[in-house]
Parts: C-alpha cells; sequence; structure tokens
C-alpha cells in the first residue's frame, strides 16, 4: 500500500527542513529533529540525535 502522508512534516517547513546541523556540520541534511541541551534547543540531524541519545557527542555538545 502507498503511504499518502510520507514526509507531510518536512514539506511544511522551511527549505523543507534541510539545513546545516549545527553539531556536525553537514550542509544540506534534513535537520529535523529536535533536540534540548540545557535550556536550548536545536534542530540535528537523524545521525546526531542517535549519537546524542547514545551519550557519544557529548563534547560537542558542550561546545554549543
Amino acid at each position: 500500500m502507498s503511504k499518502a502522508n510520507r514526509g507531510k512534516g518536512t514539506f511544511e517547513r522551511y527549505n523543507r527542513g534541510k539545513g546545516t546541523c549545527p553539531v556536525c556540520g553537514r550542509t544540506n541534511i534534513k535537520a529535523t529533529y529536535e533536540v534540548e541541551v540545557g535550556e536550548k534547543k536545536f534542530s540535528v540531524c537523524k545521525q546526531c540525535k542517535a549519537g546524542i541519545a547514545h551519550g557519544k557527542l557529548k563534547d560537542k555538545i558542550a561546545a554549543l
């Protein structure tokens, strides 16, 4: 079966959710996952979200 709502949330965002990830610095990547660091919220890419959840990117997050 087809998926009628695939990508619906990213289509409404500016530039379809693509931008630069503040953690890894990749450009033109979907940075749609919100991560809360302290009191700040950042939109990061899928790979960085997983790294933050597993505790592997603590040094890079501290620099933000």
